[in-house]
């Protein structure tokens, strides 16, 4: 009798240990399988918005008319637009540390006023390789002079890349620097910024400016600019990626359950 009880109270730690144990691994199991599902919800979405986009693209471009009627730019984002009017070259600036096909240099931006409006529009105009000579030398970059017409796509404004202390078109770098805006009226802005902030740019410059998107050319290389433009970074592959990771994860956990809570045991007592 003494044996009997004594193996009784060795069995429910036993018993207690498996179910806790079995508890913890359904909740995990559950935990990373969800985790693994929504991963793979946000691929769909980016897929979705993908398509959107090239949808977009793949409209008829629109005119100034058309352009003017959008009243939720972002429903009509990525779209063309074949707009007229003048550039306004003495307040372009180039964006440093900007990238195309892994070669550093700077993003041109210049105001583009449309005909007959009292309405600026900021364009990412191309892309020019920097001079490692001299880094405050300014590539040539052409910008035609009189009417013009833009073929462009709508875009979001100039992506803002990481930053330490102030933007530095709010600062007056030293006047003796090359690349400055020598124009009467800049009030000594350089011409190189790290970023552009299209509110603050307004401002500083009095033009009028819509902030709340940009253009960016499109077409063949011209005026000693290149314009391959990277897709959006929609990061689709890192959805799959991560919902690998917990699908395996989950299947870890049901190899590890099912070997010491079954297995090992039956190998044991064997």
């Amino acid at each position: 009798m003494r044996e009997v009880v004594l193996t009784e109270s060795r069995r429910r730690p036993g018993r207690a240990r498996f179910w806790i144990v079995t508890l913890a691994a359904v909740a995990m199991i559950a935990l990373t399988l969800s985790l693994g599902r929504w991963q793979l919800s946000r691929a769909a979405q980016k897929e979705d918005l993908q398509a959107r986009i090239e949808a977009q693209q793949n409209y008829p471009a629109l005119d100034v008319t058309g352009f003017q009627a959008i009243e939720q730019v972002g429903s009509e984002m990525h779209r063309r637009v074949k707009l007229r009017g003048l550039w306004v070259p003495t307040r372009t600036v180039f964006l440093d540390n900007r990238q195309m096909h892994g070669r550093p240099g700077f993003y041109v931006l210049t105001p583009f006023a449309l005909e007959g409006m009292e309405q600026t529009l900021m364009v990412q105009r191309g892309w020019v390789p920097r001079n490692f000579v001299d880094r405050t030398q300014l590539p040539p970059v052409e910008t035609p002079a009189g009417l013009v017409e833009l073929e462009a796509r709508i875009a979001p404004p100039p992506a803002q890349l990481f930053r330490l202390g102030k933007e530095e078109g709010a600062r007056k770098p030293d006047p003796a620097a090359a690349g400055e805006v020598s124009s009467a009226g800049d009030q000594g802005a350089s011409r190189i910024r790290q970023n552009l902030d299209l509110s603050a740019f307004r401002a500083e410059t009095g033009l009028p400016l819509r902030t709340e998107l940009s253009l960016m050319q499109i077409g063949s290389p011209s005026e000693g600019l290149e314009r391959e433009w990277p897709a959006p970074a929609l990061g689709i592959e890192k959805h799959y990626g991560y919902a690998f990771q917990w699908f395996g994860l989950a299947t870890l956990v049901t190899l590890l359950y099912a070997w010491f809570q079954f297995i090992a045991p039956r190998r044991r007592r064997g």
